[in-house]
């Protein structure tokens, strides 16, 4: 257990992608004195690495529970990730990327939240990020402010009084900032998956938009990613990063 921390709020439900900021959301959410409940989406994505490292996450912060849900998104395509679509690695733009999958936290935190209704829970934890971040509209805080009144109206819980508390403790931090709450909180950035796009030796590209926000926080917080990437830490990030 990475974290100092007496479990006395009763269960939380984490939103797990396997990614660096669930897995430090998850961590923090253990902090705060919550059991870890884990939920895992696997929707088809084409960087399933992120899945065996949501899965090793779970098992290494000690989640009392950790459902992987299957909700196969190619049905749909739409985005570079469920799609037969190129991940774009010149440089992390101003535009909504095409990695964007349509509605996906929205689609997400829905699921989240019957889990947390279903577990007697009223946390809910995402790791969105809206300052270093692709620019997906599903990261803003007015989507979560909106969404958690959605779930109050839309519940059996939030209609008897006892809405859902939406946590995004990432949410204003930079991704330097999230390098830094990794590091302090003893979580090994390995043991997360970022990359969009995994070589066929499996290594994270280094290119992709996901690679370039994370090598540049990592550098702006002067901490070691322990993250093999194809294109080192060290080759040009792009000053759009």
């Amino acid at each position: 257990m990475p974290v100092d921390a007496i479990t006395s709020k009763g269960p939380a439900v984490v939103l797990l992608s396997g990614g660096l900021d669930s897995m430090v959301t998850a961590a923090i959410a253990i902090e705060r004195g919550h059991a870890l409940h884990a939920l895992t989406i696997d929707y088809g994505q084409r960087h399933r690495r992120e899945l065996e490292a949501a899965r090793a996450i779970a098992k290494r912060l000690g989640a009392e529970r950790h459902v992987e849900l299957g909700l196969d998104l190619r049905a749909f395509g739409g985005s570079a990730l469920t799609d037969d679509i190129d991940v774009p690695k010149t440089g992390v733009e101003d535009s909504i990327p095409v990695t964007y999958v349509p509605a996906r936290n929205l689609v997400f935190l829905s699921l989240t939240v019957a889990a947390t209704e279903a577990a007697h829970a009223r946390d809910v934890f995402i790791g969105v990020n809206a300052l270093d971040y692709s620019g997906y509209p599903d990261c803003r805080p007015e989507f979560i402010a909106s969404f958690a009144e959605t779930a109050r109206l839309g519940t059996k819980a939030g209609v008897e009084g006892h809405p859902f508390r939406i946590h995004a403790p990432l949410q204003h931090m930079t991704k330097a900032d999230i390098a830094r709450e990794c590091a302090r909180l003893g979580l090994d950035p390995s043991w997360s998956w970022s990359c969009y796009d995994p070589t066929p030796e499996g290594l994270a590209c280094g290119l992709c938009d996901s690679c370039r926000l994370r090598k540049k926080g990592f550098a702006e917080a002067g901490v070691e990613d322990s993250t093999r990437y194809a294109v080192g830490s060290t080759e040009e990030i792009g000053g759009d990063a």
